[in-house]
């Protein structure tokens, strides 16, 4: 049984998320955020860091248990734990960690920089919510273009998806909001209906 350390943010869903459609069995530890609960003493005996989501997986490399945080670095650990969402393809393979990348780096640095210029000034001043919003839906909108042509980012589904689903279904409205993107739209209602996003999104709701 893997323990997640996680709650309700669009990382601690990707961590739940990747496990329950890894079909691997976990329990997850929620932690409040508000409450400061990632910043105690016993919490970063398991992450010094004191970010979540985190796992410990007592069946790691070598039969040894590994803790292991950061959420890229928990999709690729399942990913290969399990052989699932790693295209055989080599260069399938690599276009797959392209969008895993973009998604992991551009659209969690920007979906999470404008959430919190948002939580951080009563009255956000448009001006410094736009630094981070446009990038976001620019990104958002390759995605979109992307999908037009294909069923999943890298043609099956892989890490990619599952790194992205989180951050397109926390900032949905903003994105109707700014015009809607259909292509997106449509892989975002089908990741949606698999039940282990399903799953995983309720693990840490």
């Amino acid at each position: 049984m893997i323990e997640l350390y996680a709650c309700n943010t669009s990382n601690g869903q990707r961590g739940a998320v990747m496990l329950a459609e890894a079909e691997l069995a976990f329990h997850t530890h929620i932690l409040d955020l508000k409450a400061g609960q990632h910043k105690t003493p016993e919490f970063r005996k398991i992450n010094p860091v004191g970010a979540i989501p985190v796992i410990i997986d007592p069946d790691g490399p070598g039969g040894e248990p590994l803790t292991l945080a950061q959420t890229g670095a928990i999709c690729l650990y399942i990913a290969e734990k399990t052989g699932r969402f790693l295209p055989k393809d080599p260069r399938t393979r690599y276009i797959a960690f392209q969008y895993f990348m973009q998604a992991m780096s551009d659209v969690v640095l920007y979906s999470g920089a404008y959430a919190f210029s948002l939580m951080r000034f009563p009255e956000p001043n448009v001006a410094s919510t736009k630094v981070f919003k446009d990038p976001l839906l620019e990104h958002m909108g390759y995605f979109d273009q992307r999908l037009a042509d294909v069923e999943f980012l890298a043609g099956e589904i892989s890490i990619a998806d599952i790194a992205l689903y989180p951050a397109v279904n926390q900032r949905w409205e903003l994105i109707e909001e700014s015009g809607g993107l259909p292509n997106l739209d449509r892989w975002r209602q089908m990741m949606a209906a698999r039940p282990g996003i399903a799953k995983g999104m309720q693990a840490v709701s």
